[in-house]
Order: C-alpha cells, then structure tokens, then sequence
C-alpha cells in the first residue's frame, strides 16, 4: 500500500500583486501596440469627442486581441506573462495542474474583453480562492510562487 500523496500548498496571490503584474503587462502591451499604430498610420489621432465610445469604440478590439494572443500564449507556454513572471505570480488550475489551452483561452477571454465587468463582478462574488468571473468558469487560479523556488545560487558556471 502506497502513501497518500503529500498535500500541496498554493499561496493565493493577492489582488494587489495580480493589479500590479497586470499593470505592467498593460504597459507593455500598449506601448507595442502604439509603435505599430504610429508606424502604421504615421501619427496617433487623439480626437476624443463626446462621440468617440459609439464612432471610435471598434478601434480597442485590435488591441484588445493583441493582449489576448500575448496572454494565452505566455500563460499557456510558461504559466507566467512578463508581469506575472517580475511580480512571482503563475497561472494554475484550482488543484495546482498546468491549465489546458481552452481553460487559458476562457480566462483570458475575461481579462482581454470585459476585464472591467469580470473584476466588478469577481469582486463582489470573491470567494476564498481570489477568483475573478472568468477564473472561476475556466478553474484558475492565480498563486504567488515563493521566491526560494529560484535557481540555486551555488552552482558555480565555468566557460568552455
């Protein structure tokens, strides 16, 4: 008879730290997305009008498809995007398992097209786990990995 399976341990990140990495992705992302608009049309057209969220608003699905292809791909590949990665975040399913690509694709789904309803909402129906709406329908959560997890600073690298 074989010992049961040690039980594991995730940290639940905390909504400051989620905020924070989505900043920085946010960062990123927008600052790729207007060079190749600016390298696109030659300038970046700031005419806000009391219009523009009926006349303009079809121009934020580009870029809100830019930040779901970065996002599926990254926290599919690795678990981590680049702000979860500086901030010591990953993506894993409820019972700490790399997601399928279709639980990545649902989640972010939330987070690159309604961001704002899926945080409202997963605010008010928060439950123990820190899940936002979309987390929830695709089983993620987001955990803080520990810092000692990092490579060990004994090896010692010799040049060929």
């Amino acid at each position: 008879m074989s010992d049961p399976d040690p039980s594991i341990e995730l940290i639940i990140a905390r909504w400051s730290d989620r905020f924070i990495a989505w900043l920085i992705d946010f960062l990123i992302i927008s600052s790729i997305s207007f060079i190749i608009i600016t390298s696109w049309y030659g300038t970046f057209d700031f005419d806000w009008n009391e219009n523009m969220m009926y006349s303009r608003g079809i121009e934020y699905i580009p870029g809100s498809a830019m930040f779901f292809v970065y996002w599926v791909i990254l926290e599919y590949k690795t678990g981590q995007t680049i702000g979860k990665k500086i901030i010591h975040l990953q993506v894993v399913t409820i019972d700490g398992k790399r997601p399928t690509l279709f639980s990545i694709a649902i989640n972010v789904f939330g987070k690159a097209f309604l961001l704002p309803l899926d945080v409202i909402l997963g605010l008010i129906l928060t439950n123990k786990k820190r899940q936002r709406i979309f987390n929830k329908i695709s089983n993620i959560i987001i955990i803080k990995i520990k810092e000692d997890e990092k490579e060990p600073e004994n090896i010692e690298y010799k040049m060929d």
